[in-house]
């Protein structure tokens, strides 16, 4: 007599895996600690934008009034004195120096200086136009970085330049952090560069973005 052995049935009751806990835990350990990578980025940008910002304006502001500070009180652009006539009449080396020393106190380069001033701390501390302000912020600091020269040792009276470095000064390093404020679109928090792309001409021209 055959004897068949009935199937055990199962009762039912399952320990909780922890493997399968840890499995379903990592992924989301994983992209809470991803997002919030990308959200301390973003504000660090942001507040690096924000800065940048106030660099522009302050100098702005300061040679506008005369607040007293790098222009003394007295001699600021609405009390007549020119922006422009103090630092590129003192350049004493590089390749332009004649150049910025024909350009010193005009009317066009004060104005052009100014607007370039305020138009860049705007964008920068709103986070709208950041490409347009890095293109315009970089051909400033570039200028400005021939008129001081850093390559040179010797000034042309024959006196110590007092360079500390033949290459990167802080308008290179102004220029590059505008380059990466556009490039990351880091108007974006703490900004109006989220609205500002909505706009239908900044959809259809991505330069202004």
């Amino acid at each position: 007599m055959a004897v068949h052995e009935q199937p055990r049935r199962s009762s039912g009751f399952h320990l909780p895996s922890s493997r399968g806990n840890r499995t379903t835990s990592a992924p989301r350990s994983a992209v809470s600690a991803g997002t919030g990578t990308s959200t301390g980025r973003a504000y660090a940008l942001a507040s690096l934008r924000l800065l940048t910002g106030f660099v522009f304006l302050w100098a702005f502001l300061d040679k506008t009034f005369g607040l007293g500070y790098a222009t003394p009180s007295g001699r600021g652009w609405t009390d007549g004195g020119s922006p422009t006539k103090g630092f590129l009449g003192s350049v004493a080396a590089g390749p332009m120096k004649s150049t910025f020393h024909s350009w010193a106190g005009d009317a066009w380069a004060d104005w052009l200086f100014m607007l370039g001033l305020l138009a860049i701390g705007l964008a920068l501390v709103a986070g709208v136009a950041l490409r347009i302000a890095a293109v315009a912020g970089t051909a400033m600091m570039g200028l400005m970085w021939i008129a001081e020269w850093p390559p040179a040792r010797h000034l042309a009276d024959g006196s110590p330049s007092m360079s500390t470095n033949p290459f990167v000064d802080y308008h290179v390093v102004y220029a590059v952090a505008l380059i990466v404020l556009a490039a990351v679109a880091a108007g974006d928090v703490l900004g109006l560069g989220r609205l500002w792309a909505r706009l239908p001409i900044v959809r259809d021209h991505g330069w202004l973005r």
